[in-house]
């Protein structure tokens, strides 16, 4: 087969370098100016035919020039995704927009610089594709930029649809495609090869703009960004600055305006950003006067910021599928930009866990109330609700997001549980409710949209953890959390839905199709057998919530159940006791990537893992990826099984205690996390390896990461990614050969389906520490 996927998770940190040059060679790229995929995480799907390659590629910010290959004079085709790309040459220093073709030579003094993440098409072409026909190689001397028309266009919508379904041609598919590529390709480049002779700057001068480009970049919010004050900063004349940007056929303003147009482009048209109103957009990027951004605006792109505003969300709703469908809406999302920075923990010297005594250590609690929760999403930006040394136990109370299936027996004469479920005609005490848009009306449903649907406690700071440090959560203990009605006092009450995301919904032997199900269980603390039983069920039906919004579906989280609209199912699961594994379906620190992360699909920074393992007695390691680290622990469970199949475990609330201890980066050496880019379970037998279908989706697919990683996830992805991290694990971390890992995996590692219902579906690889008793 000519499909080949590469995932930098299969390698160890040190490897990695080496294996992305690989996959650049491939494509006739080497990287460029001292640095790889800055931040470890890199994937590629590549596939090839006779001369031909064509590779998809996300990765972090990097640069990268021509692997020198004077025989070939077919150009490469490089097509980004995403915004953020500089072409360097001869010919100047160049923001190349996204959806703009870039030829590009196959030797040459050119370099492509991604200055924030590297998310590419490129096809290369070599003249065994050529079949002899020597009058179609046509040679460019210079880098091309085609912008997006006529043939230019055909050319990119091809090469964009094809990267996406690689995995799916079939070989006779596939050669089909690639000689049309090639045909194109060729045709394209013989009408740009005779105007390749474009003036530009001398070397010197394309690295100062490039400097320069980047200052503007980062101060494009500075409603003083002047050419003089850039020129002072930068050490040269006024004068000199212009004549800079005229080399390349630009200007100072007119390069400045249009960066701050095209992100203020990107925030208008982004769902995220629907709270924020177009003044503040227009004074976020410089734009001091409504009137003159809005005139600007329409000038640049044929509409009102107003309309444009609008149109997009009346697309994003035509795209948004069936009611309730999670994710984000497709093709509906840009790069998300931060709103605030989490300040850094305070700069005290450094003491691990180990170094400090018992009477050091302190014990915290962190009770549960609607302004200690965050409601379905993680966020770098959110602000600590207390912060703990390393070495420190804390008490986290945490709620069921489903204690509204049975308001009597879960909310009911609970102070905290009525204060965060509160929800009356005028207001909810808990008003975002996910990661979406605070705006209720760009898409009809509620505040966050729905997108993310776990209550979480914190997020906890964690006293000196940088980016690079790994996590140590230890779980000391989990107590159920009892009704506080005091008709139900003392006892004990969770519930699971059989719900339209669950993977059984389209599989129903009998009538009503479709149809949920929520099923009410108390949860007994039995000496012999800790059990759970059910009470009773009804099947959902559409409900008002306090808005005057009816829910046909169980489509956003917390909506209080009425009584009288339901029709109760006793003597269910009659006789049958459910033995209680009690965990937290989610323990996350705060994503790096973007401000608002759904709570439902996990990923590396941990979040909704739903492994039963994660019990009393168990350890989750985790990659610390923002200052502070800002763990936060919710979605407990009394049970569940692997799969959880129908959508939920037995939902339960629960208080947990957890010992934290950090890792620094520099002390990891030898660890069996030293080299961790996933969550790592650890019990008193096994470890747990945790793979995803896609395990860091919020890089692999950038802006759309959010909807693409529910449209594209699979039992196989993630039973690959499960092989690789355990192969990596045995190899690196045990010291065996590849193939004693592959036969060690075969014959002793437990394979398992953590869960199908999460967006970003997960498979557990369980290595038993037995096996290693005996072994030098």
């Amino acid at each position: 087969m000519s499909f080949r996927p590469f995932t930098s998770e299969s390698y160890a940190q040190d490897d990695r370098p080496e294996a992305w040059r690989d996959v650049l060679a491939a494509i006739g790229l080497r990287p460029s100016g001292g640095h790889g995929f800055l931040d470890g995480h890199a994937t590629a799907s590549h596939r090839h035919a006779a001369g031909v390659a064509l590779t998809r590629m996300a990765a972090g910010a990097q640069s990268v020039g021509p692997l020198a290959q004077a025989s070939e004079d077919v150009p490469l085709a490089l097509l980004p995704l995403e915004d953020g790309m500089v072409l360097k040459s001869a010919g100047g220093h160049r923001i190349v927009p996204v959806g703009h073709l870039v030829l590009l030579p196959r030797s040459g003094d050119w370099g492509i610089v991604f200055q924030r993440d590297m998310r590419a098409i490129v096809l290369s072409v070599t003249s065994e594709a050529l079949h002899g026909r020597l009058s179609g190689k046509p040679r460019l001397g210079e880098p091309r930029v085609v912008p997006p028309s006529g043939l230019a266009d055909v050319f990119a919508r091809l090469l964009d649809a094809t990267a996406r379904t690689l995995d799916a041609l079939s070989d006779a598919e596939w050669n089909a495609v690639a000689q049309s590529l090639v045909d194109l390709l060729l045709t394209l480049a013989h009408q740009l090869a005779a105007s390749t002779s474009d003036a530009g700057s001398s070397a010197t001068q394309a690295a100062l703009l490039h400097r320069i480009c980047q200052t503007i970049e980062r101060r494009l919010d500075d409603p003083d960004l002047v050419p003089a004050r850039v020129a002072q900063a930068e050490g040269i004349s006024e004068r000199y600055l212009q004549k800079l940007f005229e080399s390349v056929g630009d200007n100072f303003t007119h390069y400045v305006r249009e960066r701050r147009l095209q992100r203020a482009w990107a925030d208008l048209s982004n769902p995220t950003e629907a709270h924020r109103s177009i003044s503040e957009i227009a004074y976020a990027y410089g734009f001091g006067d409504s009137a003159h951004f809005s005139r600007a605006f329409r000038h640049r792109f044929g509409l009102p910021p107003r309309e444009f505003r609008q149109q997009e969300a009346e697309r994003a709703t035509a795209q948004h599928g069936i009611i309730g469908q999670r994710g984000w809406p497709q093709e509906a999302l840009v790069q998300l930009r931060a709103h605030q920075s989490v300040e850094a923990c305070s700069s005290v010297a450094r003491v691990s866990a180990v170094e400090r005594t018992t009477a050091e250590r302190e014990h915290h609690h962190l009770p549960v109330e609607a302004s200690r929760v965050h409601w379905g999403y993680f966020s770098r930006s959110l602000p600590p609700q207390i912060e703990i040394a390393s070495g420190d136990t804390i008490t986290i109370e945490t709620l069921t997001q489903h204690a509204s299936d049975a308001p009597e027996l879960m909310i009911a004469g609970d102070a905290a549980a009525e204060s965060v479920f509160g929800w009356t005609k005028a207001r909810k005490n808990v008003d975002r409710r996910g990661a979406g848009p605070m705006d209720a009306s760009v898409f009809g449903r509620g505040a966050g949209e729905g997108f993310g649907v776990h209550i979480c406690t914190g997020p906890v700071a964690v006293k000196d953890a940088q980016p690079g440090d790994v996590l140590e959560v230890r779980i000391l203990d989990i107590v159920p959390r009892a009704s506080r009605n005091p008709e139900h006092a003392g006892r004990v009450f969770g519930s699971s839905v059989a719900a339209w995301w669950g993977y059984h919904y389209s599989e129903f032997l009998g009538g009503p199709k479709p149809r949920e199900s929520v099923t009410i269980y108390e949860i007994l603390d039995d000496a012999e057998v800790p059990h759970a039983r059910a009470l009773y069920s009804y099947r959902w039906e559409p409900q008002t919530d306090p808005f005057g919004v009816v829910h046909t579906t169980y489509d956003y989280p917390g909506v209080p159940v009425a009584p009288a609209t339901i029709k109760r199912r006793h003597a269910v699961l009659d006789g049958i006791r459910i033995p209680l594994r009690p965990h937290f379906g989610v323990i996350a620190v705060a994503p790096r990537e973007v401000d608002f992360v759904d709570s439902v699909p996990p990923s590396y920074f941990g979040g909704n893992l739903d492994n039963w393992r994660l019990g009393k007695g168990a350890t989750v390691y985790l990659p610390v990826s923002v200052p502070g680290a800002l763990l936060s622990v919710g979605d407990p469970h009394a049970a569940q099984g692997d799969g959880e199949l129908s959508g939920t475990a037995i939902e339960c609330s629960m208080t947990g205690t957890f010992e934290v201890i950090l890792h620094k980066k520099a002390d990891l050496a030898g660890r069996p996390f030293a080299d961790l880019s996933y969550p790592l379970i650890e019990t008193e037998t096994d470890w747990v390896l945790t793979g995803f279908s896609h395990p860091n989706y919020l890089a692999e697919f950038g802006a759309q990461g959010q909807s693409e990683v529910y449209a594209k996830s699979s039992l196989d992805l993630a039973m690959k990614d499960a092989f690789r991290k355990m192969r990596r694990f045995l190899m690196n971390v045990k010291g065996l050969s590849e193939d004693e890992a592959i036969a060690l995996m075969s014959a002793a590692v437990d394979f398992g389906v953590t869960q199908v219902v999460d967006g970003n579906w997960g498979v557990h690889a369980i290595l038993s520490k037995r096996l290693f008793e005996n072994a030098p």
